[in-house]
């Protein structure tokens, strides 16, 4: 058994090599054995301006001295690496840029959002505690800068490794309050259903955001939550004790208020509950079911075999709505697809904004259906639908609506929002309802429709491009190809970092691999995917490891393929 070699031998080696080409640096792959952890160099660059070098950081629980209290269950553990990928982000940061070229002296981890999520970047077990990072090892020009680089991987790597994984180099009080203030979400969560809600935001939290880009909580000028006594419920925390704040009940909710005054913010607060959060986001203790997503319209994306004749029927032309396709989607088509695909891959709560629908897919009043006649009208709108969804399927919907006060006939709650101050006016919209009836005639049946499984075609995903039999490539939160096909995810709202997107990437591949079969639901492939995620994390994904994957949900998943420009799909009846 060849026992694995000591760092002084890397520190040789890298003196050695300096000044010669580049690519030299690829006799560095390997293991390497320092006085406090092993170093494994997976990947080396081939070029300073390519990707930065792959290590990992293996450091044995003896010397890292996390206690057992710390990492002892699943959710610990994964706020523990959560907090880790933080403190070993920041130190990072500070870390000043040495000199050469390219991407050279960089010393990288993937970037946390204000979610705590699974990632590959850090694993803590029983055993080990293990870091990702990736290196640019220097150069000058095109020629190895040895000395450097032994002093960036035997001197400035070590220095990181020990500030950012012992125990006793870290804060112990902020590390539990990261891992309390998870568990107190994950216990809030899990008491959703039993209390008959779908969502919770705790008085007190900030629901603002500092802007468009920057999810951090607004620092001046936001007005704590604070929920009606009418909807206000009190859910006990292991750690926080008893927290009070509105509880969203299963149903239909309408948010209510006029413009700016916080009912998007809210609405955006929800969709985010799905995750947990870090303890200063100002949102650590709203809390969503986490089958729950965000629905929009999507003008131009493509559609495979999806049965929309719940929402549309009777096309010009007698083009069929059972089955379902185009290249080219309208704001309520796409909308209406979104729906059933969502509902398809196991949603339990739709999320809907007004600003972000089609109109015409959300609202037909009297005057339209006067003008327009039923039988030259192909869309059934979701007022007439939604209702259905809850009664029929068991499909809360929690509804942004400003502009049509039509929906009081069907809402079960709602909530109005006056300077970001939650009001509940339930009964006050029920009265102006039967005051001011609308005369509207309900459309579309007395049920919502048949949902019909599809069975994704294998044959239609191919992940190969030229010479490479697998080609991935992701871009932010909003794009990833696959092969030669693009996938565009911008109205996939509720992913939140760029490694739940090279996730899904990667995700596709497995699923095409080892779970796609020409008689097996597109819902059956996802839970198998998620499952087998479940049994064995991230690294289940690839043939090696990869430090920048984060771990997403089923529905997103689901949401990628089915925008896949390639997909073929029949549908199981």
């Amino acid at each position: 058994m060849t026992s694995t070699p000591d760092f002084n031998l890397l520190y040789d080696q890298l003196h050695r090599l300096d000044g010669q080409g580049y690519g030299a640096y690829k006799s560095l792959k390997g293991a390497y054995r320092f006085e406090a952890f092993t170093l494994h160099i997976d990947h080396v660059q081939g070029d300073p301006f390519a990707a930065p070098s792959r290590v990992r950081v293996v450091m044995p629980q003896a010397v890292a001295g996390f206690p057992a209290e710390v990492r002892q269950t699943p959710g610990r553990a994964v706020a523990l690496a959560d907090f880790l990928i933080r403190a070993a982000y920041q130190a990072t940061q500070q870390r000043e840029r040495q000199a050469g070229s390219g991407k050279r002296g960089l010393i990288g981890v993937v970037r946390p959002s204000q979610a705590i999520l699974p990632r590959s970047a850090a694993q803590v077990t029983a055993e080990t505690v293990e870091l990702r990072l990736t290196v640019g090892l220097p150069a000058f020009g095109r020629r190895i800068a040895g000395k450097q680089a032994a002093d960036l991987l035997c001197r400035a790597l070590p220095e990181l490794v020990d500030d950012t994984l012992r125990y006793a180099a870290l804060d112990a009080a902020a590390i539990q309050r990261h891992i309390y203030g998870a568990e107190d979400a994950d216990a809030l969560r899990s008491q959703l259903a039993d209390r008959g809600l779908v969502a919770f935001v705790a008085d007190g939290a900030v629901l603002p955001r500092r802007s468009g880009v920057d999810e951090r909580p607004l620092a001046d000028g936001a007005v704590p939550f604070q929920s009606p006594e009418s909807l206000r419920v009190t859910l006990p925390c292991p750690h926080a004790g008893s927290v009070t704040g509105l509880g969203i009940p299963q149903g239909i909710t309408l948010i209510v208020g006029g413009g700016y005054h916080g009912k998007s913010t809210l609405l955006r607060a929800i969709e985010a509950g799905v995750y947990n959060h870090i303890p200063d986001d100002g949102r650590h203790q709203v809390v969503t079911d986490g089958a729950a997503v965000k629905m929009r319209a999507e003008d131009g994306r493509s559609i495979a075999g999806v049965d929309i004749s719940p929402f549309i029927n009777h096309l010009p032309q007698g083009q069929s709505t059972r089955q379902f396709s185009t290249t080219n989607a309208s704001g309520s088509t796409s909308q209406a697809a979104a729906m059933i695909e969502a509902v398809e891959a196991g949603a339990r709560v739709l999320l809907v904004d007004e600003d972000t629908s089609a109109t015409n897919f959300m609202i037909r009043d009297r005057r339209m259906q006067a003008l327009i006649a039923k039988d030259r009208e192909p869309i059934t709108p979701f007022i007439d639908k939604v209702r259905q969804l809850y009664t029929d399927y068991g499909l809360s919907t929690v509804l942004v609506m400003g502009g049509s006060g039509d929906y009081f006939d069907v809402a079960d709650t709602v909530i109005a929002l006056d300077e970001f101050v939650p009001q509940d006016v339930t009964t006050q919209a029920k009265a102006i309802a039967a005051q001011y009836q609308t005369d509207r005639h309900r459309e579309g049946g007395s049920r919502f429709g048949d949902l019909t499984p599809r069975i994704v075609q294998p044959h239609s995903i191919d992940p190969s491009k030229g010479r490479r039999s697998v080609n991935l490539k992701a871009r932010d939160t909003d794009q990833l190809q696959i092969g030669t096909e693009a996938i565009d995810l911008s109205a996939v709202e509720q992913l939140v970092e760029p490694g739940q997107v090279r996730a899904i990437a990667e995700a596709i591949v497995y699923a095409q691999r080892y779970h796609m079969t020409p008689d097996r639901p597109l819902a059956q492939v996802i839970n198998a995917v998620m499952a087998d995620l479940a049994d064995h994390g991230l690294d289940a994904l690839t043939d090696w490891p990869m430090g920048d994957l984060v771990m997403f949900r089923g529905l997103e998943l689901a949401a990628a393929i089915n925008r896949l420009r390639s997909l073929q799909v029949q549908s199981v009846r």
